[in-house]
């Protein structure tokens, strides 16, 4: 049986004297998208920041590719790009030059032709790649930072409210750009409160609370999980 690309096993992770995550457990598949949704508050991107070490649980373990993210820090980075709500780039900067910078920080070389290939899979227009980040929309920039991703040829994909801030189209761009990682072997974490969004592109949603599951959704073969069905159980504990 192979092994997930990621797992939580019984997480529990306290902030500030607080539960934040209690008995969390899930597995993601490699080429998978998986959507954990919640609301404000519901533990979400701590959950993501135990994944990246930055957090460690009080109980159960968090393994990414077999490895437990307590014992094995630096090589769990390694292979993971992480992409927070607002993205880090250098504004003064080209989308060309960013992605030379921080390839040669990951010690990660990639020719100039690479790069541009990497462009034309996130769908960046041509005519902006040279243009300093200062005049890139925000869906712009996550292109960019998902390029770097390709690039380095990182597995998995960790995201963090990755369509908060962007207009319709931008947000269907994100999720057929997603759909192709997917398709090509990438796996992809991503947190959000946007029902629709997760449900559209994620194979699996799962419901977090308070810090605890509360419901797990997976899409049929070539079926994309209910909306309603997610939204319907989403305002129940909202509203409890």
């Amino acid at each position: 049986m192979t092994e997930p690309v990621l797992k939580a096993q019984g997480l529990c992770v306290d902030r500030g004297g607080r539960r934040v995550l209690d008995d969390v457990t899930f597995s993601i598949d490699q080429g998978d998208v998986f959507a954990l949704l919640g609301g404000n508050g519901a533990g979400k991107s701590t959950a993501l920041l135990t994944f990246l070490g930055f957090i460690p649980p009080v109980h159960g373990e968090a393994f990414v590719r077999g490895l437990n993210v307590q014992q094995d820090v630096q090589a769990i980075r390694s292979q993971a790009a992480y992409l927070p709500e607002s993205v880090s780039l250098y504004s003064h900067l080209s989308a060309r030059e960013n992605l030379q910078y921080f390839l040669s920080l990951s010690g990660v070389e990639r020719t100039a032709d690479e790069i541009e290939r990497g462009l034309d899979e996130v769908r960046l227009a041509a005519e902006a790649r040279s243009r300093h980040l200062s005049s890139y929309s925000k869906g712009m920039r996550q292109k960019v930072a998902i390029a770097l991703a390709v690039l380095r040829r990182a597995p998995l994909l960790l995201l963090d409210e990755p369509t908060s801030g962007l207009d319709p189209v931008a947000i269907d761009e994100f999720h057929t750009i997603l759909t192709s990682l997917s398709e090509s072997g990438t796996t992809v974490f991503m947190v959000t409160h946007d029902v629709y969004g997760a449900c559209h592109v994620a194979k699996r949603v799962a419901l977090l609370q308070q810090g605890r599951m509360v419901g797990q959704f997976q899409a049929g073969d070539g079926l994309q999980i209910s909306a309603e069905e997610v939204h319907q159980t989403f305002t129940q504990y909202q509203s409890s």
